[in-house]
């Protein structure tokens, strides 16, 4: 992404011809990826000609006529927001805060990306678009549930694109499809028309290729509405991308909150965040195990969690359409929504206290992503509620407990199985840490070059489609 601004801004390339060969691309891979549950075709295009003037009457903008995709939960002007969901959804009169803010560094809006039921799971399925599945092998889901977003960037369809993370949903599939995934701190990047989502624990994140790219679409996409709860300093990601960190000691931890269900990491899983941990060593810093001191923290994720459903489902045009593990959890929702969510919000400073100890002695906590790589498509389809929860928790137990903390977390490639599937592992860090963690992820990016490996059939974006088309 920041090459094709780069281009852009130097006249080597237009607006149009990076919007077409998007379009071209996402034609090409949907019927195998499906990644987009809407593509605005003519309206993106109209969109890249008004960036082609802009760019020839001398204006730079940091995305000015770059193509980019948000997740089908955040609102463009003009498209419904299904949010995973079946049925038909009215038009959405306004952008989001955040697609306002893409639109005002000059990015051009090519689509809405899948997600799950109401950004429930890991995976990227559900019975209102079929199922979404990951550029390394379409056996595989891309996670979820900024699924779509995930399977977008890592096919090349697009250069970057926008997720939420509510319980590991930017981290997740970036870790299963090789890409650098950035939940920020909470209010980093506006959920506004909503003052915060899903009771604090959703953020909106970015997934890229790269560190760069990442950080220049963070940096855009930041800032707060005037009525969001949350509202971080601002800092500048780009330029904490460029400076390498101090040396730093760091924690590498296996642990996992409780959850009273089984979890186990998977030997290839753990012995790739060990490899990474030696070559963070390699680049002078000290790792150390050691592990955060969790608590209670899944007491209050589940109240928060079903709470969120709940409010989202009542905006649900067709409720009787929902999936029934989606009905499950909003009748949870509606157990737990009054005293219950409230101490979990109460409880919150307390965890941040207990969990945050760890940052007195160390500068950052390594974890794995996931426990597993990624779930065979239809793995936890037909499942029930319960064994659905039980079955994403046991793959993935190592992301939500951020969410819950509104702390800032980024995945980073952390290599493959010996199928040939992508693992990741998270760097964490106490609130506002993103500076730290992007100049960290930045420095073992360099060296360990993870932006020249693609999907099989989609080298530089795919067969006989170059990275730039001549203006």
């Amino acid at each position: 992404m920041v090459a094709m601004a780069t281009a852009l801004a130097e006249g080597s390339v237009s607006a149009r011809a990076l919007t077409e060969r998007a379009l071209r691309r996402i034609a090409a891979a949907q019927p195998a990826l499906n990644a987009f549950r809407i593509v605005r075709a003519e309206a993106a295009l109209a969109e890249a000609d008004a960036a082609d003037r802009r760019l020839d009457a001398g204006e730079r903008l940091p995305l000015l006529g770059v193509p980019l995709a948000v997740k089908d939960d955040m609102d463009v002007a003009g498209e419904p927001t299904a949010f995973g969901c079946a049925g038909t959804f009215a038009p959405k009169t306004a952008d989001s805060e955040a697609v306002r803010r893409l639109r005002a560094a000059g990015a051009v809006i090519v689509g809405k990306t899948q997600t799950p039921e109401l950004g429930q799971w890991p995976f990227t399925e559900g019975g209102a678009f079929g199922a979404t599945r990951n550029p390394w092998d379409p056996a595989y889901t891309p996670g979820g549930s900024s699924g779509g977003s995930a399977a977008a960037v890592a096919a090349g369809l697009v250069p970057a694109a926008l997720g939420s993370d509510g319980a590991g949903s930017v981290r997740i599939p970036a870790a299963w499809t090789h890409l650098v995934g950035v939940k920020p701190q909470r209010g980093r990047i506006s959920t506004w028309p909503a003052p915060e989502s899903f009771h604090g624990l959703t953020v909106n994140g970015v997934l890229a290729r790269s560190v760069a790219d990442a950080a220049l679409l963070l940096d855009a996409a930041s800032g707060p509405h005037p009525q969001d709860l949350h509202r971080p300093a601002r800092i500048s990601a780009v330029e904490a991308a460029r400076r390498p960190p101090r040396r730093l000691r760091i924690a590498l931890s296996f642990a996992t909150a409780f959850t009273a269900t089984a979890k186990r990491v998977e030997p290839e899983v753990r012995a790739a965040v060990e490899a990474l941990a030696g070559q963070l060593e390699a680049l002078g810093h000290e790792v150390v195990p050691a592990d955060p001191r969790y608590g209670p923290v899944g007491l209050t994720f589940v109240p928060r969690a079903t709470g969120g459903v709940r409010d989202w489902a009542a905006v649900v045009p067709d409720r009787s359409l929902l999936d029934r593990r989606t009905r499950e959890a909003v009748r949870t929702g509606r157990l737990l929504g009054g005293p219950a969510l409230r101490v979990s919000r109460r409880a919150e400073a307390v965890l941040q206290r207990r969990v945050g100890e760890i940052f007195g002695r160390f500068d950052v906590v390594l974890t794995p992503t996931t426990a597993t790589s990624a779930l065979r498509i239809g793995a936890l389809a037909g499942l029930g509620a319960m064994a659905t929860d039980r079955a994403m928790i046991a793959a993935c137990p190592y992301a939500w407990t951020w969410n819950v903390l509104g702390w800032p977390g980024v995945n980073v490639p952390a290599g493959f199985t010996g199928g040939g599937l992508p693992l990741g592992a998270q760097l964490l860090g106490p609130a506002h840490s993103e500076p730290l963690l992007l100049s960290l992820a930045a420095q073992v990016e360099t060296a360990c070059g993870w932006e020249a490996r693609w999907p099989p059939g989609f080298r530089d974006g795919g067969p006989g489609e170059p990275v730039t088309s001549a203006r």
